[in-house]
């Protein structure tokens, strides 16, 4: 869905006029349509947890219909798991790894899929910042599964992800998703999440499962 500036301005709680200013002074992914701005809601996303902006993501989700009930962020990452010294000496070969650790249906072509997320390496960094990157296809990953997965992936060696701070990446989240609609809720919430000192500081230790997965569970009951 392509949001509107009145839209944004709705989902960051701001004015207009700010939208404005951070599409000219903050970088704010925007395309200019018949002389109007318009956004999409992936990159506003990707956008908000690399700068830690807050905003709603329970007004995004109420954009989304749908009958089908929206995915649970902690079910989505328990299905994904987490995993710890992943290796790979650089982004290809990193990715490479991360696409064999996912909990995938035979039927899916892994190779397939490690050069869509190459590919969108090579548009621009999914390096968020903070030693963190949130690998993905240009356009959600949606694929023939059964459930909604979120994989955490902690490398063994920091690795060099381009990112807009500089900062080598070792922390990777991998979407996988079986809708958009369920992409975009889950994703809403991880921006969400990301921005949580509290979350990011466990995440540049590496914590224990237990510790992360607590953490999860403390930032989605304060949206309750």
């Amino acid at each position: 869905m392509k949001m509107t500036v009145r839209e944004a301005s709705k989902l960051f709680n701001v004015s207009e006029k700010t939208i404005y200013r951070w599409i000219e002074q903050k970088n704010l992914p925007a395309y200019r349509i018949n002389k109007q701005f318009r956004f999409n809601q992936t990159e506003l996303l990707e956008w908000a947890a690399a700068g830690r902006t807050s905003f709603s993501p329970d007004l995004l989700g109420e954009q989304e219909s749908g009958s089908a009930p929206l995915p649970d962020p902690i079910q989505a990452l328990a299905a994904g798991g987490i995993h710890y010294r992943v290796a790979g000496k650089d982004r290809d070969s990193v990715l490479h790894g991360v696409v064999e650790l996912l909990r995938l249906p035979d039927q899916v072509d892994r190779e397939f899929l490690l050069q869509v997320l190459l590919s969108r390496e090579a548009l621009g960094s999914t390096g968020i910042g903070d030693g963190i990157a949130i690998p993905h296809a240009r356009n959600p990953i949606v694929l023939n599964v059964e459930r909604p997965t979120v994989t955490l992936c902690f490398l063994e060696n920091p690795v060099d992800f381009s990112a807009l701070d500089g900062l080598p990446v070792t922390v990777l989240f991998t979407l996988i998703t079986p809708t958009v609609r369920a992409h975009l809720h889950i994703l809403s919430r991880l921006a969400f999440i990301l921005t949580d000192k509290g979350f990011r500081d466990v995440l540049k230790r590496q914590g224990s499962r237990d510790e992360i997965f607590a953490e999860v569970r403390r930032i989605i009951q304060s949206l309750a």
